[in-house]
């Protein structure tokens, strides 16, 4: 079975770890924070605004990889406050109108000044 690392200079990139790895036909991506590329900062000071962004990343990073968000066969969000979960929900049916992926939420364990969402999924191409 053959792993191809994916990469883009679209989404955030961090030395310790890969954006993504395909194995054969599925895509499984990194936790991914709501951080503009060209800044280095949070998209912005609210949920809504930062998972916008980490799904935008995410989606650049499975488009590296020959996919898209509609690819996606699960999710699995981090919050730093378990609060955000609607917002975050109301962010995800903009990106997710008709296929809903399964998804779950968990706390970010990871203190990063700033930064109040992190997603990873896992995507199977055609």
């Amino acid at each position: 079975m053959a792993r191809h690392v994916i990469s883009t200079p679209d989404a955030p990139q961090f030395p310790s770890y890969s954006q993504a790895v395909k194995v054969d036909k599925t895509i499984y991506v990194a936790g991914t924070v709501g951080v503009d590329v060209t800044t280095g900062e949070p998209a912005g000071p609210t949920i809504k605004e930062q998972t916008r962004r980490s799904l935008r990343n995410c989606e650049a990073i499975l488009r590296a990889g020959g996919a898209e968000l509609s690819d996606a066969v699960m999710v699995h969000t981090l919050l730093l406050r378990p609060e955000d979960a609607d917002a975050v929900i109301e962010v995800f049916d903009e990106f997710f109108p008709d296929v809903r992926p399964p998804r779950c939420v968990s706390r970010l364990g990871v203190d990063r000044p700033g930064i109040l969402v992190s997603i990873a999924m896992v995507a199977v191409t055609d």
